[in-house]
């Protein structure tokens, strides 16, 4: 009875048996198509102008086909100009509005239609058809699949070609057969975490995403906190407020998500003046008025000492969090302003603890209290932010196993002789795998009811953000207290979880991805979340090749540190292809200079065989689909 439900609920996409047996002969040859290529991105830290200019030149994917197309016809410095034009089709053709005839039009729209062709010949038609831009489909769909061994329809083509220039349709083609390029470059998008915080434009990132053509995402910990301060998490919503004063990039909360911090900035007037340590990080050569610092540098301050009330908090209701020695408000001397931790005294600077009750540190003012619940309303009930962080939870989880690679952000929490380091809960013991599905399904659980603000799964947000067991943060804990008030720098050292030293034994890989069912040869770790230091001579393929860190390097604070903009990557049919990046300057650089970003490329490892659709997590799909509806037809054939 069931299968006769199941076979009525899929017949009614058929209306024929000629019909069922058309689309098993349709999927069973595109198992035999080349694979897609796979882009990996991590990191991006609000860089929109970046993220946006890795997608259009699909981390020199695009550079690579004109280079393979046009490698006798074009010079080096014609195929960089092809390039830009690809990447920014507006931008450069407004350049080049002085200079164009009807002899470059057809030229170049030559070059951009082999481009084309070759972007689609891993595709099906019906795939190809459906990238193609409504207005011109009839015309790019001819022009693509046009025979050249034979003139039967030379003039016909030509004609065309003509008339798109006669008619003053050229530049509308041009710019629509390059979007059209930078789809087809790439079949799947990967973001490994981070798309929140430092940046200026994180809202803008999530805006191209949600129109992606196809897109995953792994949460980072940057994500999390904005995931939890919508979840009614006030801790994680004040964590958010401080990290935007400290790079000052309030308007993202005000601006872009329209959430009034009004009230706090009143607040924050009227308890804080100027402090060195809370004055917001600028880039070299930003301008701002005084009045505008001062007030972001008091509401820095406002925010973090709210965090550090509301930490006190969470710590002594969640004991079995094991965070009783971040009670740190608890354990500062307000009269000699000095802080005993681990048993050593250490004085104070620039201390900002007014709104402290040193007989209660982590009381919360009636006055503290209204602000709170104002601007959690405000995360809660912001449009634009629900519609972002709804599609951060629809396409994004804590891990993902996508053609025999696991994909995280952080780490898989170790122990120092690698065995999995275990969360105890209630005489529950969660590691590997089964602590981070416990973590995910936390997190979805308290995305759903907002409204409980202190419950075990809103407060775990917390713990997800700096816990020592938490798969995002993978550190023992956050000394974000000690950087803000004291000076010696041993204090800041906050110790990695051992995954982080251990991720160069291929053997610890291995058991890792055992643990995910990934025993393949081609199975690998794709991480994100950790800078590279190449200026040091680390190097982001570890252990044996098994495992391969991608922070993108958007972050502009890390760059002087790392000595490069980091890493992404490639996986096409032919292998994968690691893809280091110099410091993205500015679109104006690249019109002008005819420059991306790209530096070298690095084959991470070449199979013998080139993949298929058919090795792929897609192709398993559609082999359960063909099995199907092959049942599907023989229960016809048989009724």
């Amino acid at each position: 009875m069931e299968k006769e439900k199941y076979y009525a609920l899929l017949g009614r996409s058929f209306n024929s048996t000629d019909q069922v047996v058309s689309e098993i002969i349709n999927l069973k040859a595109i198992l035999n198509l080349p694979k897609g290529t796979e882009h990996f991105v991590s990191d991006l830290h609000g860089e929109y102008d970046a993220f946006q200019h890795l997608l259009r030149n699909a981390s020199g994917n695009i550079k690579g086909k004109i280079k393979d197309l046009f490698y006798l016809e074009l010079s080096t410095q014609e195929q960089k100009e092809l390039a830009t034009l690809v990447y920014y089709p507006e931008l450069r053709l407004e350049r080049l509005k002085h200079h164009l005839s009807a002899e470059w039009y057809k030229k170049t729209i030559d070059q951009l239609i082999q481009l084309t062709r070759l972007s689609a010949s891993k595709y099906t038609r019906s795939k190809v058809r459906k990238s193609l831009p409504e207005r011109f489909r009839y015309i790019l769909e001819e022009l693509l699949y046009q025979n050249y061994s034979t003139k039967d329809k030379e003039d016909y083509y030509n004609q065309i070609i003509t008339d798109v220039i006669q008619l003053k349709q050229a530049k509308a083609l041009i710019i629509d057969l390059s979007y059209t390029i930078q789809r087809l470059a790439i079949d799947h998008l990967h973001i490994v975490g981070d798309i929140y915080d430092r940046g200026p434009a994180p809202d803008k990132i999530m805006e191209a995403l949600i129109d992606h053509h196809s897109v995953d995402i792994q949460w980072g910990n940057h994500d999390i906190i904005w995931m939890g301060a919508a979840s009614g998490s006030k801790i994680c919503m004040m964590n958010v407020i401080r990290i935007c004063a400290r790079y000052f990039n309030l308007s993202i909360i005000e601006d872009a998500y329209g959430i009034n911090l009004r009230p706090l900035l009143t607040y924050a007037e009227k308890y804080y003046t100027d402090n060195p340590a809370f004055r917001p990080k600028l880039m070299d050569n930003v301008k701002v008025a005084q009045e505008v610092l001062d007030e972001t540098t008091k509401i820095h301050q406002a925010a973090a000492i709210l965090q550090f009330k509301l930490e006190e908090q969470l710590v002594a209701r969640r004991p079995e969090f094991n965070m009783s020695h971040r009670k740190l408000l608890s354990k500062t001397n307000y009269e000699t302003h000095e802080i005993t931790i681990n048993e050593e005294i250490h004085p104070l600077t620039n201390t900002c603890f007014t709104t402290v009750n040193p007989e209660n540190p982590a009381e919360i003012t009636a006055e503290e209290n209204q602000i709170l619940d104002h601007l959690l309303h405000g995360f809660i009930h912001s449009e634009k932010l629900r519609r972002h962080l709804n599609f951060l939870f629809k396409k994004g989880s804590m891990y993902l196993v996508y053609n025999e690679n696991l994909l995280i952000h952080g780490c898989v929490p170790l122990l120092a002789d690698g065995s999995f380091k275990a969360l105890n809960l209630d005489g529950q013991a969660y590691s590997g795998k089964k602590l981070m599905d416990f973590f995910e399904n936390a997190l979805r659980q308290a995305y759903k009811e907002p409204c409980l603000t202190e419950d075990f799964n809103t407060d775990l947000i917390w713990y997800l953000w700096s816990g020592e067991c938490s798969s995002l943060f993978g550190k023992k804990e956050m000394t974000t207290f000690e950087r803000y008030f004291i000076e010696d720098k041993t204090t800041h050292k906050e110790i990695k979880n051992p995954y982080y030293a251990l991720r160069e034994d291929e053997q610890v890989i291995k058991k890792i991805l055992a643990e995910f069912d990934l025993c393949g040869e081609d199975s690998h770790i794709i991480n994100g979340h950790t800078p590279i230091k190449e200026i040091k001579g680390e190097i982001p393929i570890k252990a044996g090749g098994k495992m391969i860190v991608i922070d993108g390097g958007f972050s502009k604070p890390y760059q002087k540190t790392t000595g490069l903009a980091g890493y992404t990557l490639l996986y096409n049919s032919y292998g994968m292809q690691l893809v280091a990046h110099k410091a993205f300057s500015s679109i104006e650089n690249i019109l002008n200079l005819h420059e991306d970003v790209l530096s070298i490329r690095r084959v991470v490892d070449r199979p013998l065989e080139r993949k298929k659709v058919s090795d792929t997590t897609i192709g398993q799909q559609l082999k359960i689909e063909i099995a199907d509806l092959t049942e599907l037809l023989n229960y016809y054939t048989y009724h």
